[in-house]
């Protein structure tokens, strides 16, 4: 029998690959999206598969879904600072009505529910690398409060419930990210360094680029999750990779692959950005035998190649 899922966010830049990859694996799948900072584009060829629905949803409003909803994977929320910077109240809000919504709906329909959570629980940490027992350094009040409480609240209520209400959920805790369909405008490191090396323009590191992240490709991430999706682990688990370098390192590299002659200048950090980054992925080695392939070179490669044919960056 078919598996049918439900992927809020599916339209956004995580959500499209993740729908791409349940279909390919032969499940039904059901995006909602309200196209804030998803848009129907990444998932337009997606569209012909008989397996496929989008539907333009809002799931602070609500959420009904007809039939049986075997799988939710609970992906909707602003993901980048300059998103949620400039919607402090709709971040706040799918975290917290929802991620109330979708619990309802995976304890209506018995579903396995996975909640996307994020590094960015961990704040600016004290702790080196992260792993999941650290309870984190998060400022509540500081501007980017607004997205690590969201997250921290949704991984509450995602516990509450399945101790109250005996759903089967879990927790992923996703580390920086990048690949194929990322805004150039998104105002994350990667597409903003790589739509500045393509159109020759100054590459803007903030500080003096000594900051760690520690970055994962799409297909990676993908892996992971559904890995966890289908096992009976409540986490939270980490999925990252932990291969760590500066924002230096990184617009060093992004300038060679895309061989730009762009010069590297520093702008001023933002406030609370965290000092380093980097996952703790044992857990998901030994439960899940997972860990990263692609390389980071690859990776940026394929990342840069997909950018050059942007209409952003075209012409």
């Amino acid at each position: 029998m078919t598996t049918r899922v439900v992927v809020t966010g599916g339209a956004g830049f995580l959500g499209s690959h993740l729908c791409e990859r349940l279909l390919a694996d032969g499940c039904e799948v059901l995006a909602l999206d309200n196209f804030l900072t998803g848009s129907p584009t990444n998932v337009e060829h997606l569209m012909e598969h008989d397996g496929f629905r989008l539907r333009k949803a809002d799931i602070t409003d609500h959420i009904h879904v007809p039939g049986p909803v075997d799988q939710i994977l609970h992906f909707a929320s602003p993901a980048s600072p300059i998103d949620y910077l400039q919607l402090p109240i709709e971040t706040l809000k799918v975290g917290s009505i929802g991620t109330l919504h979708a619990l309802g709906l995976a304890k209506e329909k018995g579903s396995r529910f996975l909640l996307a959570s994020t590094s960015e629980t961990y704040g600016d940490p004290q702790v080196h690398p992260q792993p999941e027992t650290y309870w984190g350094h998060v400022n509540p009040v500081g501007p980017r409060g607004v997205y690590d409480e969201a997250k921290r609240y949704a991984e509450a209520l995602t516990m509450a419930y399945r101790r109250t209400h005996n759903v089967d959920a879990a927790i992923l805790r996703i580390f920086n990210t990048y690949g194929e369909r990322m805004r150039p405008n998104d105002g994350r490191a990667i597409p903003t360094f790589i739509r500045q090396a393509l159109k020759r323009e100054p590459i803007t590191v903030a500080g003096d680029g000594s900051q760690t992240r520690s970055v994962c490709y799409v297909s990676d991430l993908v892996e992971g999750i559904l890995r966890l999706l289908r096992s009976d682990l409540a986490g939270p688990v980490n999925i990252g990779n932990p291969y760590e370098l500066t924002m230096l390192e990184l617009a060093e590299r992004i300038k060679e692959l895309s061989k730009s002659d762009s010069e590297i200048v520093f702008v001023p950090r933002p406030e609370d950005d965290p000092s380093v980054r980097q996952p703790d992925i044992t857990l998901a080695k030994r439960e899940l035998q997972w860990e990263p392939q692609v390389e980071l070179a690859d990776g940026l490669g394929r990342t840069i190649e997909w950018f050059r044919g942007h209409p952003e960056l075209v012409g």
